[in-house]
């Protein structure tokens, strides 16, 4: 029988162990087995630190960024593969839809956020400058730079291709190595992920390695620069968390753990309305999907007391059309749970709820199915239970397998004590088309919940869904679910680097950052700034233009030229009555045109568009007769990785006569690199 392999220290490891036996979920056939014997953990890390810390950190984000996207097509190319691996752990299509294109999803995104939210550059800025001085000679930035450890990631069984790609992602765009540990019962899934991975050769060596079978002396040579992000159960999550080295070192520790999910039907979702209908149909969706084997599945159904009786009706009779079985078989829609020891477990758990609930729908011990043998695969019905929300199982027991209970709740007031009982989860949703109520409630659960879907009639057809993470939003819940974030967009990028405060004057702050700041050198030349390519310009490059006087004429053309006849600036007796003006002035497009005029260059050149300003402040009425100078300053370049141009950010400052400043703001350009 085939052994699974792992890829550490530069090389694929074969144990020469036994192993332990992996079985296929639908057959119970053997299909490997696993062990991670022989593996020296310490050496592993160290050349996660050694040589891929350093080759991933010689990268910009958006090199980051391209290879990311790269890697994400070729494992599109190699879909049919994985899914067939993934059939063997009970998952029917549609599940591995989830798994592996949304893994692939995953990548395609954080490439896109990183291009599109962080700089062509290895080092990341944050927020504003910050002042720390009258004189303005001692300012201070908080900037991110890539931890120089490895990104340890233990991963659960459930998705063995999305859970590793959703947490390699981040750290592989902030320039941190992934060290991933599946779960071992569908680690076969990610062994072959991690080779495709691996085969195209996109990956800096030391960036990617993979550990199968035990963990074993891992998690004892972690230092402060390490990282652990953690999916599974909360009793696991807490022995890893308080792991003597991990306590010692401080390390970043991140869990996504257990979670009593609800979702909350509204009120005014009465039957015939289309959110009692989608309610049913989500409930049913997440209890069946993946075998109801998703962290964010609904494990409790909150439904208002007079309802109660009719959801459980209409979920029964749709639980009663999804026929379970091999998912080889097209007219399956529910396959099987991904081993014999996790239906058993799933049954303990089902007995303890049925202390305090009885059965709605299906058997802890029947269940019929197609094209495969019912107790040699993991099979199980769906169980829609009903019980009394005062009991406290149903928010302690989580069956980890197609199981929800359904309960009644009075009120908002009374719909949001049960969720928070569940003691902190990864997602809540709720099902109305009552905006107030909405927000009541949803404002309510948001302390114990990662995520809050609102599901009605207006975004039905678009929604992803309850129990759907997405790249850009949060995934990760306080108190049970762990305390902990992953994605999330660029915060769980940041989630793997250090924020440091940086203090010094505006000459080396801007030196460190690569962005000019106020008060740093400027260069003026001979040469126009607007007249040199990317690759000529140098942050601080300047152009003082003007002056130019403001006319009442002017002022009058515009407003006659735009409509924009606004009293301020027609209407002495009343603008004088303003006051914050005293008397007629200039609309403050008026001057940020004529700012315009004046430090452009006109001529065909490098410039390729202006495409924005931003952060736009008029700090200074502009009276007729003042005379207005602007200084336009290369603050930012950014050339485009797959493009011959890239864009630059100017800092223009607007004043007028008396050396006051009229106007601030930042000019986006794209400029040719040669």
């Amino acid at each position: 029988m085939a052994m699974l392999r792992s890829y550490v220290s530069g090389r694929w490891h074969v144990p020469t162990a036994e192993g332990a036996p992996l079985h296929d979920a639908v057959t119970g056939e053997e299909i490997a087995r696993i062990s991670s014997q022989g593996i020296d953990m310490a050496a592993a890390l160290d050349h996660g630190r050694r040589v891929g810390g350093p080759a991933l950190r010689e990268l910009t984000f958006h090199q980051r960024a391209a290879l990311l996207k790269a890697l994400a097509s070729h494992l599109r190319e190699h879909r049919d593969e994985l899914y067939a691996l993934s059939a063997r752990t009970g998952a029917t299509r549609t599940d591995s839809l989830i798994d592996v294109d949304g893994g692939i999803g995953v990548l395609f995104g954080y490439a896109s956020k990183a291009k599109r939210e962080l700089p062509n550059d290895t080092v990341h800025v944050e927020g504003n400058v910050e002042p720390l001085s009258k004189g303005g000679t001692f300012v201070g930035q908080h900037v991110a730079t890539p931890l120089r450890g490895v990104a340890v990631q233990i991963n659960a069984f459930n998705f063995p291709m999305w859970g590793p790609l959703e947490k390699f992602a981040p750290a592989f765009i902030a320039g941190v190595p992934s060290l991933i540990k599946p779960a071992s019962q569908t680690a076969y899934v990610t062994e072959k992920l991690v080779e495709l991975m691996l085969a195209p050769g996109l990956l800096p060596e030391g960036s990617l390695q993979l550990v199968t079978g035990s963990a074993g002396d891992l998690l004892d040579h972690l230092t402060g620069q390490d990282l652990v992000g953690f999916t599974g159960s909360a009793s696991t999550a807490q022995v890893l968390r308080t792991h003597p080295t991990v306590v010692r070192n401080s390390v970043r520790f991140n869990a996504e753990a257990d979670s009593l999910n609800c979702s909350i039907l509204g009120p005014d979702a009465v039957e015939g309305t289309p959110e009692f209908d989608l309610f049913v149909k989500q409930l049913v969706t997440e209890m069946t999907v993946k075998a109801g084997q998703k962290c964010t599945a609904i494990r409790r159904a909150l439904v208002p007391a007079p309802l109660v009786d009719a959801v459980a009706d209409a979920a029964s009779a749709r639980l009663a059309k999804v026929v379970i079985g091999n998912p080889a078989n097209e007219s399956v829609r529910m396959g099987a749970l991904a081993g014999l020891e996790q239906r058993e477990e799933v049954r303990r758990s089902l007995k303890a709820l049925l202390e305090v609930g009885e059965v709605v729908y299906g058997s802890l011990d029947r269940v019929d199915v197609v094209d495969a043998d019912a107790e040699r695969g993991a099979f199980l019905s769906p169980v829609l239970l009903k019980a009394d929300p005062d009991h406290a199982q149903p928010h302690e027991v989580e069956a980890f397998g197609p199981v929800s209970t359904l309960m009644a709740y009075r009120d908002a007031e009374h719909a949001v004590e049960l969720a928070a009982r569940g003691a902190g989860s990864l997602v809540g949703s709720v099902v109305t088309h009552d905006a107030e109520f909405a927000r009541d409630v949803v404002l309510g659960v948001a302390p114990w919940h990662g995520r809050v879907l609102v599901l009605d009639r207006d975004d039905a057809k678009e929604s992803t869904g309850h129990g759907s993470p997405l790249p850009m939003l949060v995934h990760g819940g306080p108190g049970r679910a762990g305390g902990g974030e992953e994605m999330g967009g660029i915060r769980g990028v940041l989630h793997h680097m250090q924020r440091t405060a940086v203090q010094a004057s505006p000459r080396v702050l801007s030196a460190v950052t690569g962005r000019w700041v106020t008060g740093a050198p400027r260069s003026e030349s001979d040469v126009h700034p607007f007249r040199k390519s990317l690759r000529e310009l140098k942050v601080g490059d300047t152009v003082v233009a003007g002056p130019r006087t403001v006319t009442l004429a002017d002022i009058e053309h515009f407003a006659e030229f735009t409509g924009d006849t606004f009293y301020a600036h027609m209407d002495e007796e009343a603008a004088a009555a303003n006051p914050f003006f005293g008397g007629r002035v200039a609309h403050g497009y008026l001057v940020v045109s004529f700012a315009a005029g004046l430090f452009v260059s006109p001529e065909p050149g490098p410039v390729l568009a202006n495409y924005g300003l931003e952060n736009l402040r008029f700090l200074t009425p502009t009276f007729p007769g003042d005379e207005l100078t602007v200084t336009l300053t290369a603050k930012q370049i950014t050339p485009r990785e797959d493009q011959d141009y890239g864009e630059v950010r100017w800092d223009a400052d607007l004043v007028n006569q008396k050396g006051e400043s009229v106007a601030k703001y930042d000019v986006l350009t794209l400029v040719a690199k040669q």
